[in-house]
Order: structure tokens, then sequence, then C-alpha cells
């Protein structure tokens, strides 16, 4: 097939997105990380020093809720691929499960007066919920922006509007969700009752967006019949066939695990060894606020140097923030923050770009299959993601444990030690396996192209 056919084939599949509707798909994420970033950033924080659960059977806990997923986010995958509604394949989650999300949520952050037994009980029921109902949302969420445009530079646009939105959302936690607990704290008097409030508050604010996101966005690309018989054993013909997707679910536990250990392992950090817990919003916020310019230029950072030299320069930014805290001294306030907003923009930069590559692995499982699975797809990757996201309680909650941390305590050198370690070296290694990774990733630019004019001319 030559190059002209095959771009007006392709063309075949362009439609161009409103940017109303990118800022309403966006709200969506925004919803998300109001209520999954402060479980990600806090959760550890709030069993261990407020709700009185030890660090390592916190960890545990997140290990075992974990392998709960392992089984559960792929079901959804595939009951989200077989839907079909008035409202489309994806949309109708949005509407259904914001406010239960929403309560769930609430429940993490509530302290009943239970015993020692009885408060890692009921954190793993409300845990499980929580990620349960956390899947029912972010799979058909994610797998929306496959069923908004086939087009991947209109893919690359709707992903930078959702992760700058995103990346929003990841702000205000991390500066108002500390603010916020203080206040409510300060007003009621005690700590559980201002983080419960602080809670609810995220969790409001998070349904109503998630509302919004349902009823500012459309269903475009429409599946045949065939394409849409999607069962449990698709899971496994996508791993055998689909190598891009398999490089983007090891993005996604390396980055986004990577991410969650220094988000969570940061407050502790700033607390403990900078001595300055009046500084975590602060180090919160210098976490978040490059995306604010980053995200705008992602679509021409894109355009100019291709996904790998993006990925490669991002995380290689990353790994020198990372390697820059570890060797600064935590009394050198100033050097901290420069190397935390290094680090920062290229964690920002690889996040953002990282959630447009999966499209394009959908497009590359119907080729392969000849099923558009793409419920299964995301379900895979929000495995991954969410795995990915535990790690930052899972890898905190032991080596903290083991290295002596004591919650509420000065902290002793090796603990202090224990910190500096679990914030910066451990993720950097994470890091150089990811940069090894990229150069395995063989879904380029071209071969996308090829795929679509494949999959259009199969009319």
């Amino acid at each position: 097939m030559g190059v002209s056919t095959a771009k007006q084939l392709t063309n075949n599949f362009i439609e161009k997105i409103s940017f109303k509707e990118k800022v309403g798909y966006a709200t969506g994420d925004l919803a998300c990380n109001f209520i999954y970033q402060t479980v990600s950033s806090y959760l550890l924080f709030f069993y261990t020093d407020i709700f009185g659960i030890s660090a390592a059977a916190a960890g545990f806990m997140f290990l075992i809720v974990r392998c709960i997923d392992a089984v559960i986010d792929p079901l959804i995958g595939t009951v989200v691929d077989k839907t079909n509604s008035k409202y489309g394949r994806f949309r109708p989650y949005l509407l259904y499960g914001a406010f239960p999300f929403a309560i769930v949520a609430i429940l993490c952050f509530t302290t009943p007066g239970f015993s020692d037994t009885g408060k890692i009980v009921y954190a793993y029921i409300t845990y499980i919920l929580l990620s349960i109902t956390y899947s029912s949302i972010n799979v058909p969420y994610a797998a929306l922006t496959s069923a908004i445009t086939r087009d991947n530079k209109e893919i690359v646009s709707l992903t930078s509007v959702r992760m700058l939105f995103s990346n929003g959302g990841g702000m205000i936690v991390s500066f108002g969700v500390p603010a916020l607990a203080a206040l409510f704290t300060h007003a009621t008097g005690k700590t559980s009752t201002g983080w419960q409030m602080t809670m609810s508050l995220m969790g409001i604010l998070g349904a109503i967006l998630l509302i919004v996101c349902f009823l500012n966005t459309k269903e475009r690309v429409q599946v045949s019949e065939a394409e849409s018989k999607v069962s449990f054993k698709d899971i496994f013909t996508q791993l055998r066939v689909n190598r891009p997707l398999i490089l983007v679910c090891i993005f996604f536990i390396l980055n986004f695990g990577v991410n969650s250990i220094i988000n969570s392992v940061g407050i502790y950090y700033v607390t403990y060894n900078v001595a300055r817990p009046d500084l975590v919003k602060w180090y919160g916020l210098m976490g978040t606020l490059p995306a604010l310019i980053l995200m705008p230029l992602i679509p021409v950072m894109y355009k100019f140097i291709g996904k790998k030299k993006l990925l490669f320069l991002s995380l290689a930014l990353k790994f020198i923030g990372l390697v820059g805290l570890f060797l600064i001294p935590s009394t050198m306030v100033t050097g901290v923050f420069i190397a935390r907003i290094i680090q920062a923009i290229g964690t920002i930069t690889c996040g953002g770009f990282v959630w447009a590559l999966i499209p394009e692995t959908i497009d590359f499982g119907e080729y392969k299959t000849g099923k558009r699975a793409s419920g299964v797809v995301y379900a895979l990757v929000n495995f991954f993601f969410k795995f990915g996201m535990a790690i930052g309680g899972i890898v905190p909650g032991i080596l903290l444990s083991n290295f002596g941390y004591i919650a509420n305590h000065a902290q002793t050198p090796a603990a202090l030690h224990g910190i500096l370690l679990t914030l910066s070296v451990i993720p950097a290694v994470f890091v150089a396996i990811e940069l090894f990774a990229i150069y395995f990733y063989n879904l380029d630019e071209k071969e996308h192209k090829r795929v679509l004019a494949e999959l259009s001319s199969r009319g």
C-alpha cells in the first residue's frame, strides 16, 4: 500500500475534537486526582500517624489489595467492553459510579473506635471497596479516549489537556490537602476529624466533576459486533501478541510506582529529615506546579522530537533530580527544592505523555486480533497503574518499618537514612530500568500509520 493511499485511509479516522470537549474529558482526571491522589499521597501517613496502624501492616495490606486487583480489574475490563447502553460503552460508569467512589474514599479516612485488629479489618474492607470502585470508574474513563478519536495527534492533544487538569488536581491535593487538614483540625480540635472533613470535601468535588465529564464527552469510534465480542481470555491474547502494550504496562508500573513512592515518602522526608513540617505543602506544590507550563507544550515537543526522545529526555531529568535529592544535604532547603523541581519536570512530562501511548496499543491489538478490546487493555494498564501507585505504600511501609521508623517520634539516624534512600535511590533504580525499556518500544509513528491504514482497509 502506497504512502498516499495510507494517508487517505487514515484520514477516515480523523475528527477534530473541540476544546470544550477536551476540557470536559479532562475534568474526569481532575476528579480522580482529587480522590485517588489524596489516597495515594496521604493514606499511608494517615494509617500510621493518625489511625494507629503500623507501617508494616499498612504496607502488607496494600500488597494484598493489589493481588485482589489482579483478578478484579480484568473482569471489570471485559464487562466494560460488553456494555451497550444509550450513553455508550464507557460514559455510563462515570454517571453511576461518581458518588459511590466518593463515599468509599471518605470511609477510608474515617477512624472508628475499634480495637487494633478491628482497625486493620476496617482498613482492609474500605480500601478494597475503594480499589474496586476506582477501577469501575477509571477503566472506562481511560478507555473513553480511544472512543473519542483514533487520530494520534488529537489523542496527544486530548491527553495533554487531560494531564494538565490531572496535574492541576495533583497540585491542589499536594498543597491544599495538608492545608485543609490543618485548618479543619484546628477548627474541630481533632486530627482525625480534620482529615475526614478534608476527604469529604475532595470526594464531593470529585463526584461532581465526574458528572461534568459524563455530560461533555461523546463516543465517536464505533465497533462492529465481532470487534466487541471480548472475553476474559482476550487478556492473555493481548499479552501474547501486543508487544507495545507489554512495554506500556512496564512503563506504568515503574513510572507511577516511582511517583507514588516519591509522593508518599515526601511528607516523611520534609517532616523528619528537613525538620520543616510547615514546608510539606510547598514541597508538594513544587512537584506539580511545572505542569502548568509543560502540559501545553507536550504536543509541540512530540511533534519535533518524537516519542522515544521525549520519553528518554524526561526520564533523564527525573533521574538527575532524584540523585540530587540523595546528594544534597537536607539542611540545604533551597537545594532540596531545586532538585525537587528538576525531578518534577521529568516526572510530569513522562507521566503526561505515556497515557497517550495507550490508544495506539489498542489499535495495534485490534490489528493483530480483529477485536477492539479497549476495556481489556485499559484494565490491564489500570492494574499496573494501581500496582505502581500501591508501591508507594508497599515499599515505604516495609522499608520504614525495617529502618526503625516510629510514628510521631524523633527518628534515629538509621530511620532518617532509610527515609532518604526510599525517597531517592530506590526510585532512581526504577527510572534507570525505564530508560533501558524505552529502546524496545517498536510502535513508532510510521508503524502506527500503517496499522491505521490496514484497519481502515478492513472496513
